[in-house]
Parts: C-alpha cells; sequence; structure tokens
C-alpha cells in the first residue's frame, strides 16, 4: 500500500492510500474527528464518511487483527520479560 501524509495548516494531516490494486481513499484527521473518502477510477470522491474520534477508534479496533486489551496483554508479557519482571 502507498501512503503519503500532507499537513493542512490549519486543518489537519491528509493521509491519501492506493492499494496494490489501484483503489484510492483518503483520510483527512482534524481536531473535531475524521473523514474517509473513497474514489473512483476517475480520481473524484464516490462517497466521504464523516467519523467522530471514538467512532474511528472503534474502525481502528476492527481492522486490528486482534482486539486492543488482547494486544495490550501480549507487550505487557514482552516487556516483563524484558526487563525481567515475568512471572
Amino acid at each position: 500500500m502507498q501512503v503519503t501524509h500532507i499537513t493542512v495548516p490549519g486543518v489537519g494531516v491528509m493521509h491519501d492510500l492506493s492499494t496494490r490494486d489501484g483503489q484510492q481513499f483518503r483520510l483527512l484527521v482534524e481536531e473535531s474527528g475524521i473523514q474517509l473518502s473513497v474514489y473512483g477510477s476517475d480520481d473524484e470522491p464516490v462517497t466521504t464518511v464523516a467519523l467522530e474520534r471514538d467512532e474511528a477508534d472503534v474502525v481502528a479496533d476492527l481492522l486490528h487483527s486482534r482486539p486492543i486489551p488482547d494486544r495490550m496483554a501480549e507487550l505487557e508479557r514482552r516487556f516483563a520479560e524484558i526487563t525481567g519482571r515475568a512471572r
């Protein structure tokens, strides 16, 4: 996946993404939330979805292979091993 980032002063950060097969979408991360725009073959947005921060967190969690509590437990276990605090 190809990703480019552009900071838009006073607005936020735009992340333009292109998949291996050429599908394109954009994430506009603003202080108030996130806009997800999906582009068609003519480089025009087909649809845009506005997400509040908590909604974006739910989507991000779904995109991960494991839920956040499971990943945190794994990180805590690995940290304990590295620091010699494993039980």
